[in-house]
């Protein structure tokens, strides 16, 4: 084994003391490109090394599967370990894991199914239909927003409070939810954690054997947790663990997941840290960079504080562009990308950020017009493709034929005569009998009923993919769910077919690949045990498919311009970095002006876009742009505002390409009351998603921004954006 000192060599003083904490509980305050990942995973190699624990005495949870596995391959380059048995994954993987090993215990069945986003909006959608709810009034979306916050709080549909008709119709929706994924043995990502931790908080057994087990937990971006995360947390260190948490509450971005800052100041509380660590020396940009990112975040209240640093000198400014309009504003940024590529910067190192997506549309087509190739980060996943949900539906129907959301995607694909009648006479057998929907085709079979044969040949298929199933290798029940099911055929008769018939190859390939590491020296960050037959490594693959959905794509082989949100660019970083659209109401979003410490975060989120920047940072805003079909004027950010003038390098400034007008002026100006051409009288009370029943007060703005007052009684008086407000006459 390598000597302690060689793990340590070429540690700042400060990464130093955080790896070589002594037994207690610690806050790693980390900022941007301060090396956390490194001393998070040096942290778990000093603790083996010296001793202190064995590689299976201690928990890291990560965020990300790409976080988890790059953890355990440095793992592997720093200690001659075996890191296979290792508790190192994701929220969801290790409570998978848990769930897996005590599914007794949990009341759920040894194969139960993970539905990804997609999958429990389809299952959200089905349960409304046969509960007759209008999606009008009740929008699948928001309802599926409401269920995954109530679990994220910890909060079952019997302890959720109802104020009104709409808030019991969406407590309804929520218990009957429930029932559905129960009968058909399948759970979504937030039951995965709620069920774990509450497993763990009625099972003393099970809980201490976990607590005894795990000395040591560690925690990557801690400040991306929410509610239920840390209560879950909380509850497997028990009294003697240590919790090692690295975070950085300036880069806390995520509240609308359910993200809660204020865990980081709950666990200096609950765990009595005695000494928070600054990692402040930043390795990835110039000073330039690192002075505007520190004055923007200043202006900032309940920061723990902290102030990033750099010895690799001032390097360039950061330069501002003012234009016209959005056209000259990605015009501008065109031309750069073209000087950056011909002084030698890839355009895989450059990054086009901005606030949201609708801003895209223009930026895009000025690429394409340049002919410069570009890539939107974040598109579909493998595993998120149709074809290849169809065919992990039938394997799923193969390990468990009762999960009903599978069974609804392939009964009729591909297609099989079953017409929308037969399947609305299925699910409303399925109800009446409190079965599912397997069961309720089965009992169907012989019954000589129009409309049955198509159902019946579904059965009889599946029945037959479960025997062929019986015995045989991951790899070859792949091969079944894409061939025997129908699914090349039905493709290779399609026009545009063939890229769907290599990916249901690849998806083969994939088995063979999870076959192998499953059998092989490799890490398992899934949270699934040892594979001992060819049923257990069947769900334990699909497990996978399901937890690998909705991460960010990889990054693909060719010289591309990457271009995304700000959110979706945190923890990477560039060597050139444009953030367009710097104006008020596009950054900061305008929904942040009515929410409480919305503007915050919006300057979190201002923050983490700046530190993206290695060594050129392009900031550019438009005193005009289109967006939803109408113009507005704006007036530059106030984060521009807040970065001290030396730092910068105005590469223009121009007139205003028409009067005043301005956004600031369009929110400040109060309308008639009774206007007769807005949607909603003075004193008409009106219900809101978020903050339920409320009193419209007065109008703010003109028909372009549109803004209304709302007094929310116990949520007190909000200003919100007319256009995405949602409201509901009462």
């Amino acid at each position: 084994m390598q000597n302690e000192s060689s793990i340590l060599t070429g540690l700042n003083n400060k990464q130093l003391e955080a790896v070589t904490l002594p037994h207690q509980s610690a806050l790693i305050l980390a900022g941007a490109g301060s090396g956390k990942t490194r001393v998070l995973t040096t942290r778990i190699a000093w603790l083996i090394q010296t001793e202190q624990i064995s590689p299976l005495g201690l928990m890291a949870v990560t965020f990300t599967n790409k976080a988890a596995k790059e953890m355990l391959t440095r793992l592997t380059a720093m200690l001659p370990i075996n890191t296979r048995g290792m508790w190192v994954g994701t929220f969801h993987g290790l409570c998978n894991r848990l769930l897996r090993a005590h599914h007794r215990e949990a009341g759920l069945p040894s194969t139960f199914q993970i539905l990804d986003t997609a999958d429990q909006l389809s299952s959200i959608k089905r349960l409304m239909k046969l509960m007759n709810v209008d999606d009008e009034k009740f929008v699948p979306k928001q309802v599926q927003g409401y269920i995954n916050s109530c679990k994220e709080e910890g909060i079952r549909a019997d302890k959720v409070e109802a104020y009104d008709a709409h808030s019991q119709k969406m407590r309804e929706i929520y218990e009957e939810y429930d029932k559905q994924c129960n009968r058909e043995g399948v759970a979504d990502f937030a039951e995965l954690l709620l069920r774990c931790y509450e497993l763990l908080q009625r099972d003393m057994r099970i809980r201490e054997h976990y607590q005894s087990r795990f000395r040591y937990i560690l925690v990557d971006e801690f400040q991306d947790t929410n509610r239920l995360q840390y209560l879950w947390l909380k509850l497997l260190a028990g009294q003697e663990n240590c919790l090692f948490a690295v975070g950085d509450d300036d880069q806390s971005i995520y509240g609308f997941r359910g993200a809660r800052v204020g865990n980081m100041r709950d666990f200096e509380k609950d765990f009595n840290v005695q000494n928070i660590v600054k990692l402040e020396e930043n390795y990835r940009s110039h000073s330039n960079i690192l002075d505007a990112a520190n004055a923007i975040i200043s202006h900032n209240n309940n920061r723990l504080g902290k102030n990033l640093w750099t010895s690799a000198g001032a390097g360039e400014p950061v330069r501002i562009y003012e234009a016209y309009n959005d056209n000259d504003e990605a015009q501008f940024i065109v031309d750069e990308v073209k000087m950056l590529q011909s002084e030698g910067t890839p355009l895989a190192d450059m990054a086009l950020l901005y606030r949201s997506n609708a801003q895209s549309r223009v930026l895009e087509h000025a690429l394409f017009s340049a002919n410069l190739p570009y890539r939107v980060y974040g598109g579909l996943r493998f595993f998120e493709r149709a074809e290849i949900k169809h065919a992990l539906a039938y394997m799923r129907l193969i390990a468990n034929a009762n999960d009903d959301t599978a069974l609804l995607r392939v009964i009729n694909f591909p297609t099989r005569g079953i017409g929308a009648r037969s399947l609305e006479q299925l699910q409303e057998g399925a109800r009446q009998n409190d079965c599912s929907l397997w069961q309720a085709a089965i009992n169907k079979v012989g019954n000589g009923k129009a409309g049955s044969k198509g159902i019946e040949g579904f059965v009889h298929l599946i029945r037959e993919m479960t025997n062929q199933a019986y015995g045989i290798t991951l790899t070859e029940v792949a091969e079944l769910a894409t061939t025997f099911s129908g699914l090349k055929a039905h493709y290779q008769n399609e026009r545009e077919g063939e890229d769907r018939i290599e990916n249901l190859e690849e998806l083969v390939t994939a088995a063979v690949a999870f076959t192998n590491q499953a059998f092989g020296n490799h890490n398992n960050v899934d949270g699934d045990s040892d594979a001992s037959s060819g049923q257990d490594l069947m769900t334990q693959f699909l497990t996978h498919t399901s937890l690998e959905a909705g991460e960010h794509q990889a990054t693909i082989g060719y010289d591309a311009l990457q271009l995304m949100t700000v959110h979706a660019s945190k923890g990477l970083e560039f060597k050139a970095v444009f953030i367009s659209g710097l104006e008020e109401g596009l950054c900061p979003h305008e929904q942040s002006f009515s929410e409480t410490g919305g503007l915050e975060e919006e300057r979190r989120l201002m923050y983490v876009a700046v530190t993206r920047a290695r060594q050129r940072l392009y900031l550019s805003h438009a005193q005009s742009r289109m967006l939803h079909g109408q113009v507005r004027y704006g007036i530059p950010s106030r984060f521009l505002d807040e970065i001290p003038e030396g730092l910068l390098k105005r590469l223009n400034s121009k007139p205003m390409a028409k009067p005043a007008n301005n956004y600031s002026e369009s929110y400040a100006k109060p309308v008639a009351q009774n206007n007769s051409s807005y949607p909603f009288k003075i004193g008409q009370g009106v219900r809101h998603a978020k903050f339920g029943e409320g009193v419209v007060v007065t109008y703010e703005g003109n028909a372009a921004n549109l803004v209304i007052k709302i007094n929310f009684g116990r949520e007190g008086l909000k200003t919100l954006a007319m256009e995405y407000a949602k409201l509901e006459k009462i």
